[in-house]
């Protein structure tokens, strides 16, 4: 096992107990064909069945609440606050901050894991976005199904020829924001 720089710390990992993500047997089942060296217990509750998974637990909330005080946000706003509750589902504080932070293009702010099933409600009201790679993998999808999505291009839009390698945006050289959304202007279309 390694440090962050690199360095060897001579940890000699044998045995890793994991509380479940999805189904047990076949998460358990994945890990140990990655990892065979390694014996993995995987199941629901494990917090509650080992007591290393409730330290681990434990361990894991203290480091998340730490980080989340010293956050610094890349984003700048007006409007921009800190009282984000517990980052928990459940908690009002929370889904209270998420609406107030929701951007209707941008989605939120880059401390929030968009993947999150409690963003998924605030989806609904923001604007979708089409990129070219995913218009790319839904032609050759809808030729199967006979489905068809309409394009700009379809309706007297041009166009830009693009390389087929600078079809997903890298948005490098933009701000940190657009740049770790991949998002890039465009002046042909």
């Amino acid at each position: 096992m390694h440090d962050r720089s690199g360095k060897n710390l001579h940890f000699f990992i044998f045995q890793v107990y994991l509380d479940t993500v999805g189904d047990a047997e076949k998460y358990q089942a994945k890990l140990s064909q990655r990892f065979p060296s390694i014996k993995f217990v995987v199941s629901k509750k494990a917090d509650s069945l080992y007591p290393v998974v409730s330290g681990a637990s434990i361990v894991a909330k203290v480091t998340r609440d730490r980080t989340l005080r010293g956050w610094i946000f890349e984003e700048t706003a007006e409007n921009m606050h800190r009282n984000f509750g517990s980052g928990y589902p459940g908690d009002p504080e929370t889904k209270a901050w998420l609406t107030d932070h929701k951007h209707i293009i941008f989605g939120f702010p880059s401390l929030v894991r968009f993947s999150w099933g409690t963003c998924t409600s605030h989806f609904k009201d923001i604007v979708e976005v089409l990129w070219e790679s995913d218009e790319m993998d839904e032609d050759v999808s809808s030729r199967r199904s006979g489905k068809r999505q309409l394009k700009l291009s379809d309706i007297g839009f041009s166009s830009s020829k693009r390389r087929s390698e600078e079809i997903e945006s890298s948005g490098k050289g933009r701000c940190k924001f657009l740049e770790a959304r991949k998002l890039e202007q465009l002046t042909h279309f």
